[in-house]
């Protein structure tokens, strides 16, 4: 296990090294100059977008609601990335990381939103019925058949890669936290979140967008209160807490307490790293929760989706971090959703840890549906629609393994695989961003 553990630390750093940093960082700027800086431009608009995206028109074709993709996409994307994952980012990269976490976030936006304008462009109808798109079908339809190898290879990493990011690592921080804070078994967590979770898939991709349209606005606005709450205690020392993630993301993070130190490498590669975790923009993820949106419009389901990116980085990271690093809790030497749940009850003594134990549980649940339909979407178009129910099922009994397997190891593999499968995805988003270019300008001069 020591080897497979040192072997799978080569492959992280290989596959989360320079290269990787300018493809993920230069994708979303290529994409953010190309499209004039639209996303940033049209933050606000976007939102009255999203609102009025709940009800749809009988002529939008589609499965979903525009706004229900959105927060099926989210329910995948808020989970252990925004609690755990900026917890482990800090401890590995210092305050500073919190800064590269924001740049990644910042071009993500633009990235996210080509994705979702290219899904919706190239998506196609299923073998079922319904609609279906994402990398693998803007590759196979944007790029034409010499690339359909390129589109294999993402629909393969996707099909194994949920099992690490949207299954076992969700499952292990949920079966930890409550274990922690409730005593509770970590096989029985496993096995409770198990049921939960087949008994929304049997519904496929409406009940779960129907769950996450409850779920993820719910819990998404009680945890931000409670962060809110905290930072407000601190409120005078908030300028000092971003002026350290600022100057550290340049200069690194001195040893303090228990935090063992970090340099700037440290702090741009977690940062960047836990940044695609927790957002997943230029994962390829999120465009295939988008594909199946009631939409007419590329442009204006890409508008929706890249809010998707600020919620989860720009802002819920942000508070996460912010009540981390203001609390002091980031020197103590606990990591990942300990060290959350640490700095929430120092935030807030007696009550906070259960706000971040119940917070993971909720969020994770939803990233669990989430990744489950892309997971199927990715395997259906390697073998077809056959192979859905044997994934369902290879899907619900990996929840209880991953809550009681060690928690170092799944995050390596899910690093690891998560790479592999961005790395298809943003070739084919820099060789397609002609076509989002045009599309996103015939749609301003409209």
């Amino acid at each position: 296990m020591e080897t497979f553990s040192q072997i799978l630390n080569q492959l992280s750093d290989l596959v989360w090294g320079p290269v990787m940093l300018v493809l993920i960082l230069g994708t979303g700027l290529v994409l953010t100059i190309g499209t004039g800086f639209f996303p940033v431009r049209n933050l606000l608009s976007a939102f009255v977008v999203l609102w009025k995206s709940r009800s749809v028109k009988e002529s939008e074709k589609g499965e979903i609601s525009p706004f229900n993709a959105l927060m099926t996409s989210l329910a995948a994307t808020i989970g252990t990335g925004n609690i755990a994952g900026v917890a482990t980012a800090i401890f590995l990269g210092g305050p500073g990381a919190i800064f590269w976490m924001w740049m990644t976030a910042l071009v993500g936006m633009a990235t996210k939103y080509a994705e979702a304008v290219l899904a919706v462009k190239y998506r196609e109808v299923g073998a079922n019925g319904g609609y279906v798109g994402g990398p693998m079908y803007y590759i196979k339809n944007g790029l034409g058949e010499k690339w359909h190898w390129l589109a294999f290879l993402f629909s393969l990493f996707g099909a194994i890669a949920a099992f690490g990011i949207g299954n076992t690592i969700q499952a292990n921080s949920v079966a930890d936290a409550l274990k922690s804070v409730f005593s509770i078994p970590t096989w029985l967590t496993g096995l409770v979140m198990a049921v939960i979770v087949y008994a929304v898939l049997v519904g496929g991709i409406k009940r779960i967008g129907e769950v996450a349209a409850k779920l993820v606005p719910l819990m998404s606005i009680l945890y931000l209160l409670a962060a809110s709450i905290i930072i407000v205690q601190y409120i005078a020392e908030v300028p000092s807490a971003l002026a350290l993630i600022v100057n550290d993301a340049f200069s690194g993070t001195a040893a303090a307490g228990g935090f063992a130190g970090a340099g700037v490498m440290a702090a741009i590669r977690f940062g960047v790293a836990r940044g695609i975790f927790s957002n997943e923009a230029g994962l390829g993820t999120a465009p295939i929760a988008h594909a199946a949106a009631k939409t007419n419009s590329p442009v204006r389901q890409g508008e929706i989706a890249m809010l998707g990116t600020f919620i989860d980085t720009l802002v819920i990271c942000t508070m996460t971090a912010l009540v981390i690093i203001l609390t002091g809790s980031w020197t103590s030497g606990e990591t990942g959703a300990a060290l959350s749940s640490y700095a929430f009850s120092v935030g807030m003594p007696g009550f906070g840890q259960y706000i971040v134990s119940i917070g993971l549980a909720i969020f994770a649940l939803t990233t669990l549906l989430g990744w489950s339909y892309y997971g199927e979407r990715c395997a259906e178009y390697l073998i077809g629609a056959r192979v859905i129910p044997a994934y369902r099922i290879a899907w619900v009994l990996s929840i209880p393994i991953g809550a009681v397997m060690s928690l170092d190891l799944l995050w390596l593999m899910a690093d690891v695989l998560n790479g592999l499968m961005a790395i298809p995805n943003l070739i084919a988003l820099l060789l397609l961003s002609p076509v989002v270019f045009r599309l996103t300008k015939a749609a301003i001069r409209r």
